[in-house]
């Protein structure tokens, strides 16, 4: 598996894969052919369906029109080989590169070992199941396989991420009004957080939760800079949780980086082993490795054992298997926001469930694993991130 580094991407939204994916490659292709006469941009697929609704095509020309004019190409339903989030670059009719978007602001050649996107692998064990047994052979935590396997400025990282999120949440908190897109969705943390505080501390927690995880997530619909945990659709989830935690049982820095740590661990499995992309595999993918990823951190912090800890993560995962991508209008706003503030509160629920147990369980995280990627196959195209089954159905962009 890869460094954390490349699980949580510091940028701005709407969509990990459908903005900052393309706007990456637009960088690398504008410092290729700085001197072009003009571009042509070609997308396929699942970019091509949603495109407009996530901005891809504003990422791409604000990168490559200042050079040349650039002509962009949809092509929604043409799926290249390799993933459906793939793009074709041109400069002056020729200079072809074919680069895929492959969730989480990943970038892709589809050629493995020969890809200019590799990286490194720091981690030796790619398997929840084994590293368990690591941690329980030598009596340590998931983040101290992290520490054992990462550069050591791999904290000072993790400490930039977390006050990236934090930063996310109380911006988010801050800013009301209308939510820009055809669905004039208006803003509702703010609204959200001042009514949980007038609740009595058992409906409060909810309250909060809800309002965090909605900040986030708004700040990702107007293209704010948020936190890919593991995707910007998801962005919201991880951060939430952490930061109630964090402001309600007084938890230290040092400890909430540590959940990070754990946190990301269980999304490197899912991303190594199956997929975080909506466009491969639905929401499950995105909200459910999310929730996974914060149901670890959150019994991490309440003192659980990695057995413990990964039935947590199973659940978050397991009960959002079969979550389909299909956002209205190609937007990340419904119901991508809501299912951030749902998915919060169920980390939540997993952490606590996960606490009342033993940690024994028939079912391991990395089976479901297994049956999410699986799923994700079997999924239709028109339930992932194509707009054109679902809930968005009968809507249409602008």
């Amino acid at each position: 598996m890869k460094s954390l580094r490349e699980l949580y991407r510091i940028g701005k939204g709407p969509s990990s894969s459908h903005t900052m994916g393309p706007e990456n490659a637009a960088h690398i292709y504008a410092e290729e052919h700085p001197h072009a006469k003009n571009f042509e941009v070609t997308l396929y697929g699942s970019l091509a369906a949603t495109g407009k609704g996530h901005l891809t095509h504003q990422a791409i020309l604000e990168i490559l029109q200042p050079i040349a004019p650039t002509k962009i190409i949809w092509e929604p339903t043409v799926f290249l080989p390799f993933h459906p989030n793939g793009m074709l670059f041109k400069a002056d009719g020729a200079h072809d590169w074919i680069v895929y978007s492959v969730g989480g602001g990943a970038l892709s050649e589809g050629k493995d070992k020969a890809d200019r996107f590799s990286t490194p692998e720091v981690y030796p064990m790619n398997s929840l199941t084994k590293i368990m047994q690591w941690c329980e052979n030598n009596g340590r935590s998931y983040w101290e396989y992290v520490d054992e396997c990462e550069d050591p400025d791999i904290w000072d990282y993790l400490q930039t991420v977390w006050e990236a999120m934090q930063e996310s949440v109380e911006r988010g908190l801050n800013h009301e009004g209308r939510l820009p897109g055809s669905l004039n969705l208006a803003r509702k943390a703010s609204t959200y957080y001042i009514k949980a505080t007038g609740y009595k501390q058992t409906l409060q927690t909810r309250g909060l939760v809800y309002a965090y995880a909605l900040a986030v997530s708004e700040e990702n619909a107007s293209g704010g800079t948020i936190v890919t945990a593991p995707t910007c659709g998801s962005c919201g989830v991880v951060p939430a949780v952490l930061y109630h935690l964090s402001k309600g049982h007084n938890f230290s820095d040092t400890h909430i980086l540590h959940a990070l740590a754990t946190a990301g661990l269980f999304g490197n499995i899912v991303k190594q082993n199956a997929s975080i992309s909506g466009a491969e595999v639905g929401c499950q993918g995105e909200i459910g490795v999310a929730c996974a990823m914060a149901s670890a951190a959150s019994c991490q912090l309440f003192g659980g054992s990695p057995a413990q800890i990964e039935y947590a993560a199973e659940m978050g995962l397991e009960h959002h298997l079969g979550m389909t991508c299909d956002p209205v209008c190609g937007l990340v706003q419904i119901p991508c926001i809501e299912r951030n503030a749902f998915a919060a509160t169920r980390a939540l629920d997993a952490n606590l469930y996960a606490a009342f147990s033993d940690g024994r369980h028939r079912v391991s995280f990395d089976r479901v694993v297994e049956v999410m990627k699986q799923t994700g196959l079997d999924l239709p195209s028109l339930y992932k991130e194509t707009s054109t089954g679902g809930l968005a159905k009968d809507y249409h962009q602008d």
